[in-house]
């Protein structure tokens, strides 16, 4: 199949346009792993909560999301005056009067 007009891919079919995948490492994660595994989190818990202790809502709203768990968002439609949730009440009444055929 030739490229002519820039509409394929410059790999062969079958072959992975990323030939080294995702990488392997997170160094963000690396250190963050290797601090802890070091010293451990009592210190940073300290310091969230006199943080909270001293008004930072951040930090109040992070020790209450780990504490309690986070706050259910709400599902939002197509704008904010659009409700997600649309309730339809049908009431039907149906009288039935058969005729009678024979008389």
């Amino acid at each position: 199949m030739k490229n002519t007009e820039g509409l394929l891919p410059p790999w062969q079919p079958g072959q992975s346009g990323n030939p080294s995948g995702r990488p392997k490492s997170k160094p963000f994660k690396e250190a963050l792993q290797k601090a802890i595994a070091e010293q451990g989190l009592a210190l940073a818990a300290a310091a969230l909560v006199r943080k909270a202790n001293e008004g930072d809502v951040p930090a109040l709203k992070e020790l209450a999301d780990r504490l309690d768990g986070k706050v259910a968002q709400g599902i939002v439609g197509g704008d904010d005056d659009d409700n997600p949730v649309a309730v339809v009440h049908r009431i039907e009444r149906h009288i039935v009067r058969p005729s009678n055929q024979d008389g």
